[in-house]
């Protein structure tokens, strides 16, 4: 029976390896009939499968398959590598071509750069992003909207039953919900770990991977690079580089968000059975229930 077990195991390991080889292939052909003979392409990595580099002599090209039309925008407002084109292929599907930079991802303690919050600034101050998004049916997520999402998703998985955390979690979050109302939304990029900022050799700093952005309160974005990268006896230079004022309003408006975050991953990786991370976030819920008890209810 055993041996069954493990036979089966890697005959299934063996059918998903030959898949994902198999859509590779397409993926590959799919672009070599986009940009013609003399093309290495390889896998640029990610979650999607759908980013590919293209070299040819000096010549380097990042693809991605289906990108979002934001994109476009992106590249014009300088926020991503240059967009050199994009094709529409006969299948249907879009591909897109941008400038290939040399460079690096940020390491954690680069996200104190003030260049990482004059970035962030330039992203939530653009009109032209936010009527794109707008215009791709990205409508504004209210705070109370959020919420109410959010205490359908707990009660569904009965985290707040289980944890002590968690009810307290909600009860904060019902308690400072009135200090995140009537706050400008703007576009909002919604991931933003060091992975996903990358530095040129020339000194040009990008944020990549846009594939969660949203219209929300820019504290959503801000705030996590606070919460996660800035001491927080530098909160208030980082953010005057930013360009707000560190006050209690702020503050509150911050943890909410953060709370909201923590139990949104809880219920999301309950669904998915992964108690690993279920206890990673409920350590991370409980020091910011602890953050909020002392520095803001206090």
């Amino acid at each position: 029976m055993i041996g069954s077990c493990i036979f089966y195991k890697f005959s299934l390991i063996y059918r998903v390896e030959r898949l994902i080889e198999r859509c590779e292939n397409d993926m590959v052909n799919l672009f070599k009939q986009a940009l013609g003979e003399g093309w290495d392409i390889t896998p640029a990595g990610g979650l999607t499968g759908n980013a590919y580099v293209a070299q040819r002599n000096n010549e380097r090209l990042f693809l991605k398959r289906n990108s979002s039309p934001f994109l476009a925008v992106l590249s014009a407002e300088g926020l991503v590598p240059k967009l050199i084109w994009t094709k529409r292929m006969e299948n249907g599907d879009v591909i897109t071509a941008q400038d290939w930079l040399e460079g690096n991802k940020l390491r954690p303690w680069e996200m104190q750069d003030e260049r990482v919050a004059h970035l962030l600034r330039k992203i939530h101050q653009s009109s032209e992003l936010l009527h794109m998004l707008m215009r791709l049916g990205i409508s504004p997520i209210t705070p109370d909207e959020s919420f109410k999402k959010l205490l359908n998703e707990v009660y569904e998985s009965k985290l707040h039953l289980k944890y002590l955390d968690v009810q307290r979690a909600l009860n904060y979050l019902e308690q400072l919900l009135p200090k995140t109302r009537g706050h400008k939304q703007v576009v909002c990029h919604c991931d933003l770990n060091h992975n996903n900022l990358m530095m040129t050799h020339d000194g040009l700093l990008y944020l990549i991977d846009w594939d969660n952005a949203t219209i929300a309160d820019p504290i959503t974005d801000f705030g996590m690079v606070l919460n996660k990268y800035i001491p927080q006896q530098h909160w208030e230079k980082w953010l005057a580089s930013y360009g707000v004022i560190k006050d209690k309003s702020l503050i509150e408006r911050m943890y909410w968000y953060l709370i909201l975050d923590a139990l949104s991953y809880m219920t999301w990786h309950t669904h998915r059975h992964e108690e690993h991370k279920v206890n990673e976030r409920l350590l991370e819920l409980r020091s910011l229930n602890e953050e909020v008890r002392f520095t803001i209810l206090n």
